[in-house]
């Protein structure tokens, strides 16, 4: 059997799409924005320039053009955001329907076979699709509400080493790098999800051809 084009395609995006998101989910760039501390060092007063970045379940401080770093599991009241904690459930659903979805895909197309499973690839690029959606839904709410999730400033700022913050520092926040691999990702899984449905589409109208094909020659054995 001749494996269509748009499947094949289907069967590369879907796992590299699962990849991206699954690499946005465990990073902490979600967003993030710079706040400049005051400190006191043996030459006086000095000012520290600092990068806050949040993922969905890791916070970074990082001192900027510097490798002092603390990251720490998310806290407080970006914790407590019901918003946080809805995209969190979203995102893992996401994951487990695209691996779900590209086992059946892979499953179903049966390269190595001539009969494949029509009805189990449809329904493997179905849950790919859908799982793209859901990585949609999830960062859409995310960046809708980026600037007010959790705005209460963490403790942790003042906890540092040497920093003596004598009041909130002022974050300006703006989308990072996670989030888009995850706007990346979650389009590529759209697309793959959508190629495998139309491969299954133009596979069973060739398997079927075929077997009309085949089902309308017949041969007869004539004895002289």
């Amino acid at each position: 059997m001749h494996t269509p084009a748009s499947m094949l395609m289907g069967v590369v995006f879907a796992p590299l799409g699962l990849v991206l998101v699954f690499t946005a989910a465990i990073t902490p760039q979600w967003r993030e924005g710079q706040a400049r501390l005051g400190a006191a060092g043996k030459g006086g007063a000095t000012e520290l320039l600092l990068l806050r970045s949040d993922g969905l379940w890791e916070s970074c401080l990082q001192v900027v053009h510097s490798e002092v770093k603390e990251c720490w599991p998310v806290s407080g009241s970006y914790q407590r955001d019901s918003r946080v904690r809805m995209v969190q459930g979203m995102v893992l659903s996401s994951l487990f329907l695209c691996g779900a979805g590209i086992v059946l895909a892979s499953i179903g197309v049966r390269c190595w076979t001539d009969i494949p499973l029509r009805s189990v690839a449809a329904a493997g690029g179905l849950l790919v699709a859908l799982a793209g959606v859901l990585s949609l839904a999830a960062l859409g709410v995310y960046t809708r509400h980026l600037s007010k999730l959790g705005i209460d400033v963490d403790s942790n700022l003042s906890e540092t080493q040497g920093l003596n913050a004598h009041k909130p520092p002022r974050l300006t926040l703006h989308p990072a790098g996670s989030l888009y691999f995850g706007w990346v990702g979650a389009c590529v899984q759209v697309l793959g999800g959508i190629a495998l449905l139309y491969g299954f589409k133009d596979m069973k109208c060739s398997f079927c051809r075929k077997q009309r094909l085949k089902d309308s020659t017949e041969m007869y054995a004539v004895n002289c």
